[in-house]
């Protein structure tokens, strides 16, 4: 019998997947737009960008799985909550990191980047919501039935 944590796990895989497709797509897409505002350096711009968005989609999928191994696979576990709020803040200061990293690095155009941080972001959430709402999550467990 599949179990609804077994079910979430498959919605966050499914959202990676669609993620990391998204993101690529992305980063195409803002890879022509930057070679044709900023030539080359455009282009490693918004690759960079995808790649730290993509990265960060990872890390939240990655901490929930995670999670969901340590507790046991019980969401009201506090290992599970440590699990996830510790990528929280492991992605905010690496966040952090990023915007100063490609703001002071004139190697690289933060507008471009930044705008494709912000559109993988995006797209990212867009995956979530499909994966999620495809998935047909059950609220209880039916457990001996």
């Amino acid at each position: 019998m599949t179990t609804a944590v077994q079910i979430a796990n498959k919605a966050l895989r499914s959202a990676l997947v669609l993620g990391a497709i998204i993101t690529a797509a992305i980063a195409v897409v803002g890879g022509v737009i930057g070679y044709s505002v900023d030539s080359w350096t455009g282009v490693v711009s918004a690759l960079l960008g995808a790649v730290i968005a993509f990265v960060f989609m990872g890390v939240t999928a990655g901490s929930i799985l995670l999670g969901q191994k340590f507790s046991g696979g019980s969401i009201a576990s506090g290992a599970f909550f440590a699990t996830v709020l510790g990528a929280w803040l492991l992605k905010f200061v690496l966040f952090l990191i990023a915007v100063f990293v490609i703001k002071n690095t004139a190697e690289l155009n933060p507008v471009i980047a930044l705008s494709s941080v912000i559109a993988a972001v995006i797209g990212a959430l867009v995956s979530d919501v499909v994966a999620v709402s495809r998935a047909r999550v059950p609220v209880v467990d039916m457990i001996g039935s």
